[in-house]
């Protein structure tokens, strides 16, 4: 699965934003969540038997509002010939804000990273949390737990950590049986642990290598081995310069993984804090030594994104309402520019609030 960019996050921002403005009456709005790999003909078969269920609610328009939800929401599901592979989130109900009028929308998205809940449920307000939970973070990264007796590498993308691989080791326990000079006994487990930080080293360089949307690796282990593993001279080079920080943790299973990041908050959003003021920081270097080549204000980025003068697009997030946004980031991908959305957490973030909260870096000057 591919990194999630910027462009997929703040469509995802806005599809969550839409429906939180989404308020029913009674418990008539629908929520379905489907798992990557889950039956669709499963689904809308509980879907129809749920449609029969709500015959009994006394409520006569409750009672219409959900029926017709499910009704358009399985014929909508119809239309998928299988789940999609990160699985689907799907939202049916009446939108009308007109006490007089029924207005029944679907909305679906299939999300950047797997959906790992399955879900069926009618309230007053749509059931967002697993979908806000993908925008906890925009990256992937590698990660790897391991001592000298078992190693688990993994993927954390967005909140989701996906385990790639398990290994164990035949390095002995740390008690010789009789017979074994203590020295012998300590070349050989020294011997087995060097081989299995070996093969360790195999795995991770073979995952991590050429995968470009990896943004860092994160090593875990007990004591000091995982320090070992990482001076060891087996991991190459280029994979090693993508390692953002070693963590001490208890265990070296899937467990491992999940501690691993709860550990590691404080370098994931560094990270992110990191990249907003790079992004920044070229904007506002080259505001100072070469001023034609950058725009800022609605008026004058409108005007250099219509001349394909756009090289980086810059978006502070919430400065304007996401129809503009979506609008320019369109016009943005359609000339070749990338798109980057900023927080004002940063002090350069402050800064460029300062300029409007829109600007650009330039291809070429256009005045």
């Amino acid at each position: 699965m591919e990194q999630i960019d910027t462009k997929k996050k703040y469509k995802l921002k806005r599809f969550i934003n839409q429906l939180k403005n989404v308020r029913g009456r009674h418990t008539e709005l629908v929520t379905v969540y489907i798992p990557k790999d889950y039956s669709l003909i499963k689904v809308t078969q509980q879907l129809a038997q749920e449609k029969d269920t709500a015959s009994n609610i006394k409520d006569k328009r409750t009672r219409t509002n959900v029926q017709d939800s499910l009704e358009r929401l399985i014929r909508h599901l119809r239309l998928y010939k299988e789940t999609p592979p990160n699985g689907l989130a799907a939202f049916a109900g009446n939108i009308s804000e007109n006490e007089s009028k029924v207005d029944i929308e679907v909305f679906s998205l299939e999300p950047p990273f797997p959906i790992t809940t399955r879900l069926y449920r009618c309230d007053q307000t749509f059931v967002l949390d697993e979908l806000e939970k993908q925008l906890e973070s925009s990256s992937v990264h590698g990660l790897v737990v391991m001592d000298k007796r078992e190693a688990t590498i993994g993927l954390l993308k967005g909140s989701y950590i996906e385990k790639l691989h398990n290994l164990t080791s035949g390095v002995p326990g740390k008690y010789k049986t009789g017979g074994q000079s203590a020295a012998r006994f300590s070349r050989l487990r020294e011997q087995a642990a060097k081989e299995f930080y070996q093969r360790i080293a195999e795995v991770v360089n073979q995952e991590f290598l050429n995968k470009k949307e990896l943004k860092g690796i994160i090593i875990g282990g007990p004591g000091p081995t995982k320090n070992e593993f990482f001076d060891a001279p087996f991991i190459n080079n280029e994979v090693k310069k993508k390692v953002i920080g070693l963590k001490d943790i208890t265990y070296t299973d899937e467990f491992g993984l999940e501690e691993l990041v709860e550990k590691s908050k404080d370098l994931l959003a560094d990270e992110g804090v990191t990249a907003e003021k790079q992004v920044l920081h070229k904007f506002l270097s080259m505001l100072a030594t070469d001023p034609k080549r950058t725009a800022y204000g609605l008026k004058d980025v409108e005007k250099a994104l219509e001349y394909g003068a756009v090289e980086m697009l810059i978006i502070l997030e919430g400065k304007i309402d996401d129809k503009k946004a979506e609008e320019l980031e369109e016009k943005a991908a359609n000339s070749g520019a990338k798109t980057e959305i900023v927080s004002e957490d940063t002090q350069e973030g402050k800064q460029f609030k300062n300029l409007g909260g829109v600007g650009a870096v330039l291809r070429f000057p256009i005045h």
